[in-house]
């Protein structure tokens, strides 16, 4: 069986359907899981009346870290815009920034809410910069052909290198727009949540907090638990049914055993709609655990469209389909019922395609940074996980990587360039003005901060939160712990700012 369960959405991974495939133990990593895939609030903008941003390009230099002749090129550097609500630079109004995940900006900006939600109150200039080699801002002329040909062109993808982007971008804006006195706090989901607690501690002369949501930066090397993602998971299924979580538990060699045997593999095609151009059982296994791995991911309490159409509650309503009576014993029938809650809510589809098809959305370039400074372990599972029981292995990975890209993984290099090892020791000497958003049912969330660093550097923990639910847009259905999260990210955001003026006064 080659399931890869982490199919990395951050995370997720992908980790993070085009998007929400799977591969194989014989292809690249999968992209980290991201969370925004389909835009959520274009109509809610379209109502109010207002475009959500406008796209802007930045003349950026390929290499910030070395002056060979080669380093100077220079590619253009996408960014969106909102300054609908702006105090303006007058009176020194704060500017919010996105760091963008591994994606086009276009879904990040349209799904991240919240900052929309309180630009009004802090009268704000609204900022989301594109993460290189992704969505309209790729090096090399803007060739994907070229930028994406070898390990010579990707090696320009890194994490230090974005970062370096934002830096650069943000100085620029500010002195173009004479707001050289205006606050700047950054906000991010998942990877864009890392690169926001590393653009904090990186570069704190440019940014005077972050917000990082759902973001597993303790994910790495001897930090987190291989098998903690998938526990997670797990968990999230077992507490809404124990009949629900055998039922999934029980399925894999049920489906292998079916399609090894003669005519099984039809038996399989019909029994889960899928259409006529392939079947095969490791594809099918890899369907059904992106289903299961996403919908634990976005387990929001209101429906969603991130991923995919859901309703709320998506693994309680999975796990009703499971538990249906009308079902009997007919496992693949109630394992059908419980993949139409993630891949067909809205009833349209007719037949389910498990061939592969390229990613609509710009994010396949995670699979090089999956290979070189990436490795998040996630795929162990243990005798209790709803998957089958496997190990992490970090060989495995760098061997298909070595195939694929020609590049051995550095496992250790983002714990030495931004730390992760004794976080809160480290980071109470010489951190601050960070909030860590996680839900507990994000299975993402076992290599978040999970406990208050110090007095300014405070996690926020929602036992029955999700990915990063907090940077969704606002609803009136939304149940009052979110509502109480937000609020406390807004008191807590308010406070940086208050005391950026007043030093910035007394300075003066």
């Amino acid at each position: 069986m080659r399931i890869i369960a982490v199919g990395i959405l951050f995370l997720c991974f992908s980790i993070f359907s085009s998007l929400s495939s799977t591969v194989s133990n014989d292809k690249v990593p999968p992209r980290f899981p991201s969370s925004v895939i389909r835009p959520e609030q274009l109509s809610l903008a379209t109502k109010r009346g207002t475009k959500l941003y406008k796209a802007r390009y930045f003349t950026q230099i390929l290499d910030h870290f070395n002056f060979n002749p080669k380093s100077y090129q220079t590619f253009q550097h996408r960014y969106l815009i909102n300054d609908t609500y702006w105090g303006g630079p007058e009176k020194n109004s704060p500017i919010f920034v996105y760091t963008g995940n591994e994606g086009d900006i276009e879904w990040f900006a349209q799904n991240t809410g919240f900052m929309f939600d309180v630009a009004p109150y802090f009268k704000a200039l609204l900022v989301f910069i594109e993460h290189r080699f992704y969505g309209k801002s790729i090096p090399f002329g803007g060739d994907k052909d070229i930028a994406y040909s070898n390990a010579s062109t990707l090696g320009y993808l890194t994490s230090t290198q974005a970062l370096a982007d934002y830096a650069t971008l943000i100085i620029d804006l500010k002195k173009n727009l004479t707001a050289d006195d205006s606050p700047v706090v950054v906000f991010g989901g998942s990877y864009g949540g890392m690169l926001a607690t590393w653009f904090r501690l990186k570069y704190p002369h440019i940014v005077i907090g972050a917000l990082a949501s759902s973001a597993p930066i303790l994910n790495f090397e001897n930090i987190t638990s291989p098998y903690s993602f998938n526990n997670i998971i797990t968990q999230d299924f077992r507490s809404e049914s124990e009949n629900c979580y055998k039922v999934i538990k029980g399925s894999w060699e049920q489906i292998e055993d079916t399609g090894s045997r003669s005519g099984g593999l039809e038996l399989l095609r019909k029994s889960f709609r899928i259409c006529k151009n392939y079947i095969d059982a490791d594809a099918l296994e890899s369907w059904l655990t992106t289903a299961f791995v996403y919908t634990a991911m976005t387990d929001y309490p209101t429906p969603s469209n991130f991923l995919n159409p859901l309703p709320a509650y998506p693994v309680k309503q999975m796990c009703q389909s499971i538990d249906d009576p009308t079902t009997g014993n007919d496992s693949f029938a109630k394992l059908y019922g419980a993949a139409n809650v993630y891949y067909n809510h809205t009833g349209t589809t007719t037949c389910f395609n498990l061939a592969y098809s390229p990613d609509p959305h710009g994010l396949d370039m995670w699979s090089w940074q999956a290979c070189t400074e990436m490795i998040m372990p996630t795929d162990g599972n243990n005798q209790d996980s709803i998957f089958p029981e496997s190990q992490w292995s970090y060989s495995q990975r760098a061997a298909v990587c070595k195939g694929y890209y020609g590049v051995d993984p550095r496992p250790n290099w983002i714990t030495t360039e931004f730390g992760g090892h004794d976080i809160s020791r480290v980071l109470k000497r010489f951190g601050s003005n960070i909030i860590f958003y996680n839900g507990l049912r994000d299975p993402w969330s076992g290599g978040g901060v999970l406990k208050n660093i110090s007095k300014t550097i405070v996690a926020i923990v929602a036992e029955q939160g999700a990915h990063h639910v907090d940077l969704r847009f606002a609803t009136s259905q939304d149940p009052k712990w979110l509502q109480q999260v937000r609020e406390r990210e807004v008191k807590i955001i308010s406070n940086w700012i208050s005391q950026y003026y007043h030093d910035l006064a007394n300075h003066s």
